[in-house]
């Protein structure tokens, strides 16, 4: 397994998203991407994570960053996420942990002294290109929105304009 690092090209997939249909990263190119992986729908730390990415997304708008949210929850599943929290962040759904295991966030976690494969939160910032401009990695929640807006911000000050 490749680890990602910053300046690596992120990896291409396309998965089914709330709402149906599916996104495709590519057809995102030539705007910046947030993507923040997440273990689980509706439980505490994603909710906080996806409300504070939802009440930010104007903000991340304004500056033609898009923000997407990838878990192994169904699309059903991030239907029904959406709904019950008020959530606009598109959300997809990654079943077959492909996407999980090719941005190297599908790990081996414990809790409690017992051993299992789940998500360790991640926010991977690509800049217009497609390329890492930052990763964040093992997410605490609290404020993590909010410095994701201030380095997209930063990297749109920085980037040539198109």
């Amino acid at each position: 397994m490749t680890v990602l690092e910053k300046g690596m090209k992120a990896p291409d997939f396309e998965l089914p998203r709330d709402g149906g249909g599916t996104l495709r990263l590519s057809q995102l190119a030539g705007k910046p991407v947030v993507l923040f992986f997440y273990p689980k729908d509706d439980t505490s730390g994603c909710t906080a994570e996806a409300v504070a990415f939802s009440q930010l997304k104007p903000d991340f708008a304004a500056l033609g960053v898009e923000v997407v949210g990838i878990s192994p929850d169904s699309a059903k599943s991030h239907d029904k996420f959406k709904q019950k929290h008020g959530l606009t962040v598109a959300l997809v759904s990654d079943t077959e942990k492909t996407t999980l295991q090719e941005y190297g966030v599908w790990t081996e976690k414990s809790m409690y002294g017992r051993r299992y494969m789940g998500v360790e939160r991640t926010t991977f910032l690509l800049g217009r290109d497609g390329s890492i401009a930052e990763i964040w990695r093992k997410v605490k929640v609290p404020g993590h929105a909010e410095a994701v807006l201030e380095a997209a911000r930063a990297l749109i000050g920085n980037a040539p304009q198109q």
